[in-house]
């Protein structure tokens, strides 16, 4: 976008109000939004890493926001319900422009076709393998796009959460494996929507979880997911989070893709992670892809690594006693 925007705005016809907050909905870290006026932006994005990012540069930043602006920025998600969901929400508190910024490969030109059948569009702008354009704010052009909660059975999800529509089988299957003790403390790094953490809640001897998750649309429906008094939860970047005590046993089903390019060093990251948080003795229950490179950074962080079942897609791990230092020292059974 950095070179949409700018363009936009001194050649292509897009006139910024003089007044008013520049709502930006969902820019991710490598958004360059030096085109708009500093002092009035404000971030809305519920992905901590990201709203961080932004928060350091010195912009106001909100999770989520209902407020009133004068133009809103929506740079566009992938999936298709979110980004309608941002566009409903940018015209219905936005008094001028609501600008749409994505790449083609996050679905900008069918975008773009589906907003030009409901309003006049102003644009668009074409650079570098993606578009920019413009349209005023209408709320009745795009009420029918506001997002509305799912259901999966007993459990409420929402449009852009990673795995929306169903349960996502690894987890599935990572909830099966797990054992019936756990310990007192436990904690769910990644923990989403909270399906996995209902399961931790069934077994014994559980006096406390906490669920970790970036993503602060996912943590609110945990929340309702999860009422249990014993669970806790935070709105954090998992391989940044530490407990205020370490814990008994550490369950994940960790992220392995970055766009849509499959970046195994975020799961290392969570493995990583998890041996620091844990106690010398704890227990880290972990499923992954069959094809995703685990097993070396599972060696050189436990002291023991079982490869605890799975099926022809999924492995599951079952890891004991954190290292204090970095050496591998591979111990590995199949049970």
């Amino acid at each position: 976008m950095s070179a949409r925007l700018p363009l936009a705005i001194d050649s292509g016809g897009l006139d910024l109000p003089a007044t008013g907050v520049v709502s930006v909905l969902h820019p991710v870290a490598m958004t360059d939004l030096s085109a708009l006026p500093a002092d009035r932006i404000k971030v809305v994005q519920p992905f901590k890493p990201d709203f961080d990012h932004f928060q350091s540069l010195g912009y106001s930043c909100a999770a989520f926001s209902d407020a009133p602006c004068g133009a809103a920025l929506v740079c566009l998600p992938r999936a298709k319900a979110l980004a309608r969901s941002l566009i409903a929400s940018a015209c219905q508190r936005n008094t001028g422009p609501v600008i749409i910024d994505g790449t083609k490969t996050d679905g900008i030109d069918s975008m773009l076709k589906e907003c030009r059948k409901r309003v006049d569009v102003f644009g668009p702008v074409a650079k570098s393998h993606g578009k920019l354009f413009w349209f005023d704010a209408n709320p009745e052009a795009f009420a029918d796009w506001q997002a509305s909660p799912q259901t999966i059975g007993d459990f409420v999800t929402a449009p852009g959460v990673f795995s929306a529509d169903g349960v996502d089988p690894a987890s599935e299957l990572l909830g099966r494996a797990l054992p019936e003790k756990m310990g007192k403390h436990v904690a769910d790094l990644g923990a989403g929507w909270g399906y996995l953490a209902a399961q931790v809640l069934t077994r014994n001897g559980v006096e406390r979880l906490d669920l970790v998750e970036a993503d602060a649309i996912a943590l609110e429906c945990a929340r309702q997911n999860v009422s249990d008094p014993r669970a806790r939860f935070h709105w954090a970047d998992a391989t940044r989070w530490a407990p205020e005590e370490r814990v008994d046993t550490i369950i994940m089903n960790p992220p392995f893709h970055m766009g849509r390019t499959a970046d195994p060093s975020l799961g290392r990251a969570f493995v990583t992670a998890a041996a620091r948080m844990l106690k010398p003795s704890g227990h880290l229950w972990m499923v992954a892809n069959r094809h995703l490179p685990y097993e070396r950074t599972l060696d050189e962080c436990f002291a023991k690594v079982e490869d605890a079942g799975g099926d022809n897609r999924f492995k599951i791990f079952h890891a004991v006693r954190p290292k204090p230092t970095g050496k591998p020292t591979p111990n590995r059974t199949r049970r």
